[in-house]
């Protein structure tokens, strides 16, 4: 065994006794049993195990036999395609038997069928660093496709050819994007050609496969990279065509950015920001968890209304006017889709819609009213626009960006004095639905709906007035609406 080697046995220290004694189990009975894929990639790259995939000779039906033996609690959720799941002493594995699909290329849908040999099995998977395993229980290296020289390399690159590859499951070209993000790979030659030429196969994937690959990229920490690949193959196009939107044409004056490579800087920004931070003034303030997919979704998406709204005007200038709404209906017809859940596409077209509010702010003129509105209007995400706002300057004039810097630092501190004297964070007129249908004589319905609202924007921008005060405003607002006289 190599030092290399050596070494990736010891990071699997933690699952090691419990690996060898499945391996001796599974090897008294006649079967195979080895660790493949992910766990034995990360192992040489010195990651944290999470988890425990094996392959076998055994048929499904044999390997939860073994596995209840063994005395583990197992599952059968993926028997249809060969794995069992078990659980043991804390320690979770799923066994899956060799297999050697054909695949109907129309669909994707593999026609399940299991093989006899590790090498068979190694050779269907996506890469070549996927395609190492240590046979169990004597941790025997088996590298047929070369995977450990091209994690050397950080080098993507199919055992097969990868147009056989992506034509099993195009999938997997999504997949080689979200590895570059993740470990920092590169793409092999062959790999980008063939992704390129295959790019529009991508469709025939569900929607939800391919938001799956798409989170996991942007989680990733450097998910610039991946993108850029998505971008380049043309897989974007099929996945996020609202992304290479971007790339606008400039205009000879260079009177607007490069919408492209500033949505991207937004986004390494604020990832940079993720995670504790302080601001002057204020010390340390609630921090947005690394890694935030919503913070990460608004700050790609922020400007993908732009396309859509680009004017020249007569002047030699650019206009984008009201990109931010028409970005946020793009945003949220994307994300649908997609397939993404409603809470998290309400909160992503929400940080698209505000993502230009602050610009109002100019040198600090906001009234108290003003900074009521934005803090209720973001509502819980709140934290997430600060961060959303300041990662939006991209300007390489450093004035113009510490000036830029300090004023949104002035509205934060502002936010926390407000916050602190009015519970701003949970806001209500100072009459309730019943208050409010006693003062006017009103039942529940529409109309009460309308003075709530009213009273609410009222409490906005008056601050705390009293009830008596409130009761007035509400009287004389009632007065003007047609109702109130019938």
């Amino acid at each position: 065994m190599s030092r290399l080697q050596e070494l990736a046995v010891r990071r699997l220290a933690p699952v090691l006794a419990t690996l060898r004694e499945l391996g001796e189990l599974f090897e008294a009975e006649g079967h195979q049993l080895a660790l493949v894929g992910g766990p034995v990639r990360d192992a040489f790259l010195g990651r944290d195990l999470t988890d425990v995939d094996l392959t076998t000779s055994a048929r499904p039906d044999q390997t939860e036999a073994l596995l209840t033996a063994w005395g583990a609690t197992t599952w059968d959720i993926g028997r249809a395609f060969g794995t069992i799941g078990g659980r043991r002493h804390g320690v979770q594995v799923e066994i899956t038997t060799y297999r050697a699909d054909a695949y109907d290329r129309q669909t994707r849908k593999p026609q399940v069928s299991f093989g006899d040999s590790l090498e068979e099995d190694l050779r269907r998977r996506d890469f070549t660093v996927n395609a190492m395993a240590l046979r169990l229980p004597q941790l025997e290296f088996v590298d047929p496709y070369d995977g450990l020289a091209a994690l050397a390399a950080r080098m993507l690159d199919t055992p097969a050819t990868p147009q056989e590859s992506f034509a099993d499951d195009p999938l997997r070209m999504m997949r080689a994007a979200r590895f570059t993000a993740q470990l920092d790979f590169e793409l092999a030659p062959r790999v980008r050609e063939a992704m390129t030429e295959a790019a529009a196969h991508l469709a025939m994937v569900s929607a939800e496969r391919v938001r799956d690959e798409l989170v996991k990229l942007l989680l990733a920490p450097d998910p610039v990279k991946g993108l850029r690949v998505l971008t380049e193959t043309g897989l974007a196009q099929v996945v996020l065509p609202e992304l290479p939107a971007l790339q606008l044409e400039v205009d000879e004056h260079h009177h607007h950015k490069d919408v492209y490579e500033h949505s991207l800087t937004v986004l390494q920004q604020a990832i940079a920001l993720e995670g504790p931070r302080s601001v002057d003034g204020l010390g340390p303030v609630t921090p947005v968890p690394r890694p935030d997919l919503t913070l990460r979704l608004a700050a790609l998406l922020h400007d993908i209304g732009k396309p859509a709204t680009r004017r020249f005007e007569s002047g030699g200038g650019v206009s984008f006017h009201h990109h931010e709404m028409v970005g946020a209906g793009l945003t949220r017809k994307r994300m649908r889709a997609l397939r993404f859940a409603k809470e998290e596409i309400k909160d992503v077209t929400r940080l698209v819609e505000l993502h230009l509010r602050f610009h109002g702010y100019g040198g600090g003129e906001w009234t108290d009213s003003a900074v009521r509105r934005y803090v209720t209007d973001a509502g819980p995400l709140l934290s997430r626009l600060h961060l959303l706002t300041r990662a939006d300057c991209t300007t390489r004039n450093r004035r113009k960006a510490a000036m830029l810097a300090r004023t949104y630092g002035d509205l934060e501190v502002r936010i926390a004095s407000l916050l602190e004297r009015e519970k701003l964070d949970a806001v209500r007129p100072e009459l309730d639905g019943n208050q409010i249908a006693q003062v006017l004589g009103i039942a529940p319905g529409p109309v009460l709906g309308r003075a709530y609202k009213h009273l609410l924007a009222y409490r906005l921008d008056q601050g705390e007035v009293g009830e008596d005060a409130a009761a007035q405003e509400l009287r004389r607002w009632w007065s003007e609406q047609p109702e109130s006289s019938g």
